[in-house]
């Protein structure tokens, strides 16, 4: 679990300063930069790979812990109070599109990881400076950071050419990074790799230990990041191609190798937080309707069927899967888009993004496995997603997967020649007279449902199994949205167990909907 206050992280802070000199002496040049060799060559993912694979066959030496206390001991608003000066933005002034944003140790943000550039020269290694950064805000020690080193760091893109610029990807932590496109907030995270998640043994958090960014050239529309990953028990690199726009689109290919054993890896993982929604109201003391980064886990199947399975906030470690066979994507998705639907005005959890994951190429038999994990608050990640591949990966073996990320708001990625779950809500299933039967509203909207002729019959196709008794459901048109409403009332027969529940609606022969699955966790 990781913690986080879901708030948008502070926009001002500049990066480190850029190499701005040009030396024309190639013997200075030698010794200005720390190359990869003996002299400029080309670097691409196999470098990585090749890294990646004698890490596997090496013993894991577990990062030093060099953190003072005092850095260790700074709370969450004293560590984004350390800004970066503005003139320290990596390649600021050199009327290039993106730049790079440097964050330091602090907080639980203990092991340093170390960023090169690549350019036309060659490879160089970033190196850490404590004059980049003003303490001031943070009453620091600007002293503590002399031996100190990275974090993680941003990227920053500005379409002006200028030095205006957004953040568009921070690394920050483990494995995890999270990304905005247009007017978004920051909400999901992406992550680098799963090892035994809900699993009785612990989990196992892989980090990304070193980077390297290639320096874009001008006129560059995306930039591209390469990054080696290490852990007790696994090793792998990752390239990452970013584009930024009203969706960011960030392309992933990545190779994995075991050192030892592992029970399940978990690829192309999303994580993300639920505390409570239309489906699990909140507490009568909280003034918000909803708060949560995504409400919901769409899924593409390669038979074109599509699956919503609305969040939920349990009472007790929760783990459900799909199975399939090649999937077309799956997402942590945000659906509900109006600020009315929150009414937190600082934390804005209609701007944050829905995360979409697109296979690219097959990936075979497997699972979309779920995990949702009871919290108390809005600080805790407890949702997560990913693919676990039906066959175990062996030690020493390469796996490769690829992947294509979508960071989205207002088009969002959904079954839009059919239609789509637009909410679900739940109550008692008889408000007058209680007893103690579930009552839940499933609306279906889309395009595909509003243009069905007035006499349309629409038939609701439920399924539930066996610990619970449908009492009753009903179809029909909801006429102030154009869609399509089902209503079920359910009594839950052992309150000790869960309940799975299927809707769909069917014209005719034809599906004209995605499918709701549901999970009543146990009481």
């Amino acid at each position: 679990m990781v913690r986080w206050r879901f708030r948008r992280w502070p926009g001002a802070a500049a990066g480190y300063g850029a190499f701005q000199r040009r030396v024309l002496c190639g013997f200075v040049l030698a010794v200005a930069f720390t190359f990869a060799g003996s002299q400029a060559q080309a670097f691409d993912f196999n470098d990585v790979a090749k890294r990646a694979e004698q890490l596997a066959g090496s013993a894991y030496q577990k990062p030093a812990a060099s953190l003072p206390k005092e850095l260790q001991a700074i709370d969450y608003d004293r560590y984004w109070n350390i800004r970066l000066k503005p003139e320290r933005v990596h390649w600021r002034g050199a009327k290039l599109p993106f730049g790079l944003a440097f964050l330091p140790q602090g907080m639980y943000y203990d092991q340093p990881i170390k960023i090169h550039e690549i350019a036309g020269e060659g490879v160089r290694e970033l190196k850490f400076d404590p004059d980049a950064f003003d303490f001031t805000g943070a009453k620091v020690d600007p002293a503590l950071y002399k031996d100190m080193g990275f974090a993680g760091f941003r990227v920053r893109h500005g379409t002006d050419g200028g030095d205006a610029r957004d953040d568009v990807l921070t690394f920050l932590g483990a494995s995890y990074f999270r990304a905005l496109g247009k007017g978004q907030y920051y909400g999901a995270y992406g992550r680098g790799l799963t090892v035994d998640t809900a699993v009785g043994t612990g989990e196992e958090f892989p980090r990304f230990v070193e980077f390297w960014v290639e320096r874009p050239a001008a006129a560059a529309k995306e930039i591209t990041l390469y990054a080696l990953l290490d852990s007790p028990r696994v090793t792998g690199a990752y390239r990452f191609v970013v584009k930024p726009g009203v969706d960011t689109v960030i392309d992933v290919k990545t190779r994995v190798f075991l050192r030892a054993g592992v029970g399940k890896v978990g690829f192309a993982p999303l994580t993300s937080m639920f505390l409570f929604g239309k489906n699990q109201p909140g507490g009568p003391e909280d003034y918000r309707p909803q708060v949560h980064n995504s409400d919901g886990l769409s899924i593409a199947m390669a038979n074109g069927e599509w699956l919503w399975r609305p969040l939920v906030n349990p009472k007790r470690l929760l783990v459900t899967s799909f199975t399939t066979v090649n999937p077309v994507g799956f997402g942590l998705m945000q659906r509900d888009r109006k600020f009315g639907d929150y009414e937190d005005a600082d934390a804005r959890f209609d701007l944050r993004p829905s995360v979409w994951i697109e296979a690219l190429g097959p990936w075979g038999a497997g699972r979309v496995e779920l995990v949702q994990i009871p919290v108390p608050d809005e600080t805790n990640s407890n949702i997560v997603a990913y693919w676990v591949p039906e066959k175990a990966l062996q030690p020493k073996e390469p796996v490769d997967f690829e992947y294509r990320m979508l960071w989205q708001r207002d088009t969002d990625v959904r079954p839009h020649q059919i239609g789509w779950v637009a909410q679900t809500r739940r109550g008692k299933g008889y408000a007058r007279n209680p007893d103690n039967s579930l009552g839940f509203v499933i609306d279906f909207e889309g395009a595909s449902l509003s243009k069905l002729p007035a006499d349309a019959r629409l038939e609701g196709v439920v399924t539930i199994e066996g610990n619970a008794e449908l009492l009753q459901q009903s179809t029909q048109r909801n006429v102030a949205t154009g869609g399509w409403r089902t209503a079920l009332r359910i009594k839950r027969l052992d309150d000790g167990k869960p309940v799975e529940m299927r809707a769909f609606l069917r014209n005719g022969n034809a599906t004209v909907t995605e499918t709701w699955t549901y999970i009543l966790p146990p009481n």
